[in-house]
This record gives structure tokens, C-alpha cells and sequence, in this order.
């Protein structure tokens, strides 16, 4: 997968390595297992893959994860789900305390304990609305690593509750569109990133399009040919994606709109336009 923080004016990133995903390994007897880790702002989880599914969720703080084909930033009032065997990055854009759910899936299966039928939309990195309920139960999960203290049956029964009703909120969480694709041709790849690290640095694709020493002919046919839109349109995905970010400090939605290139007025017409509600709806924090 290339890399999520390549591309021009980069900003500086302290690269670790997975975080211990071995000691938090999911089974049928502990099918839902929690981590929690403080991380400062511009540390990236380099890429990497787990066996068992993940949903990623920032109890405080921002961060971004990156897969092949698609770029995610999770505030505190959504969480990513991730299926088994999907490459990704974690990027933290704001110091955040990143928990991280991993959810034992068996073979040939994928999803919250759904049927069959269901499976297939589990089969795809989807972001989903945090219910006030789920946010309680994650934070009640325990989060020591294997090796650290056993667990007594009270806590081991305990456990199991909580991931019961951990997987039963997955399943009647909304799904939310804030999803951004990514292209597969380098080029094209290096001018995305670019704009999903700093969407205002340029108000047009032909100045973008300079940054990465592409014709303004060639990176807009790419965006027809590989993600099957135009740069306005795309860009417009980015811009939601940061507004929701930047809501998670409290902003208010005339100051995002304006960090954002946007006035109110213009800013709440391409909410509608795009996400079919207003920008208090998108942006409403955890409920």
C-alpha cells in the first residue's frame, strides 16, 4: 500500500511500528478484545493487517486511516470499522487516545455476528455513527494485554456482556458516507494526499496539479478514469471530512466554514448538496 504521508510538503511524521497487536489476539472464548493508546499528534501506525476485524474509535483526538483505495478521519463521534486482512495506516492528526476494538471473526465469515446475507457490506471499511451506549461500553472494556494479570471469571463474564452488547451496537450503528477513495496510479495518489493533508492550500486542480508536475489534462482525466468523479467533487468529500474533524474541537460550524475556504451560506449549501442534511446535522458530536 503506498504510503499515506507521501506527497508534496509533507509534514514531519514519527513512524512507530504496529502497536502490539499480538497481545490483545481475539478467540472464540474472548471474541471482543479493547487496547487503548495515548498518541501525540503526526505519529503514523505504518502499514499493516490483522487476521480479525477492527473498529477503530478516538475517545479523544482525531486521527486518519488510510487503505488502499480509501482515506478515513475519525473523530470522536464516529468509529471505522476495518475487515479482517485489510491493509491500513493509522495517522493521528490531534493527540488522541486511540481504542481500539478487535473482534475475532471466523473463517470465512465477516462482520458483528450478522448473518450470511449481511456479511457482504461488513466485507468493505465502512465509518459508523458512535452511539452514546457504544462509547460507554468501550470504555468499560478492559484493555490489558495478554500476559499482564488474569483475568477472574467475574471479569472474564464481565467481558463477554460488554462484547455482547458491543457487537449488537455495531450492528444497529448508522453508517456514515465521509468516506474520501484513492486512486491506484502514483501521480494522481501523490496529488490526493497532498489535498487530504491540506485541502485549502489551493482553490484549483490546476495549481494542485503543478505541485505534482502533472498536466491539468492528465490528472483530470485520471480522476474521471480512476475514481470516476470530478476534483471538485472529490475535494468536496475532503472538505466534509475535515469539517467533521474540526468539530470535534467545539468549533463552531461559521469558524470551520471558514478555516475551510467556505462562507456559511456556501458552505451549508454544499453540506446539503452532498450529504442531504445541514451542517449541524453532519457535524453533531456524540449523542
Amino acid at each position: 500500500m503506498p504510503n499515506p504521508a507521501s506527497g508534496p510538503r509533507s509534514r514531519d511524521l514519527s513512524y512507530v511500528g504496529p502497536l502490539t497487536p499480538h497481545l490483545y489476539r481475539p478467540s472464540p472464548q474472548r471474541p471482543v478484545r479493547a487496547k487503548l493508546h495515548h498518541l501525540r499528534a503526526d505519529t503514523q501506525v505504518v502499514p499493516h493487517r490483522h487476521p480479525w476485524a477492527q473498529l477503530a474509535i478516538s475517545t479523544t483526538g482525531v486521527t486518519r486511516l488510510t487503505v488502499a483505495r480509501g482515506s478515513y478521519i475519525v473523530p470522536p463521534s464516529r468509529a471505522l470499522w476495518i475487515p479482517p486482512g485489510v491493509e491500513h495506516a493509522v495517522t493521528v492528526v490531534e493527540d488522541a487516545d486511540l481504542r481500539t476494538l478487535y473482534l475475532y471473526q471466523p473463517e470465512g465469515h465477516c462482520g458483528p455476528d450478522v448473518p450470511a446475507h449481511e456479511q457482504p457490506r461488513w466485507r468493505e471499511c465502512r465509518v459508523l455513527e458512535v452511539s452514546g451506549l457504544l462509547r460507554a461500553l468501550v470504555l468499560e472494556m478492559d484493555t490489558r494485554p495478554d500476559g499482564q494479570a488474569e483475568l477472574t471469571p467475574a471479569e472474564r463474564a464481565r467481558e463477554g456482556l460488554l462484547g455482547a452488547l458491543v457487537l449488537d451496537e455495531l450492528r444497529r450503528a448508522a453508517v456514515v458516507p465521509l468516506g474520501v477513495d484513492l486512486p491506484r496510479d502514483k501521480r494522481l495518489r501523490q496529488l490526493c494526499e497532498a489535498v487530504l493533508a491540506d485541502p485549502t492550500r489551493h482553490a484549483t486542480l490546476a495549481a494542485w496539479a503543478r505541485d505534482t508536475g502533472a498536466s491539468l489534462r492528465t490528472v483530470a482525466r485520471l480522476f474521471r478514469d480512476e475514481l470516476g468523479t470530478t476534483f471538485t467533487r472529490w475535494r468536496q468529500r475532503v472538505v466534509l471530512a475535515h469539517a467533521v474533524a474540526r468539530a470535534a474541537s467545539h468549533q463552531s460550524v461559521g469558524q470551520i466554514a471558514a478555516e475551510l475556504g467556505y462562507s456559511p451560506s456556501a458552505f451549508s449549501a454544499m453540506v446539503r448538496r452532498t450529504m442531504g442534511c445541514s451542517p449541524r446535522e453532519l457535524l453533531a458530536g456524540p449523542r
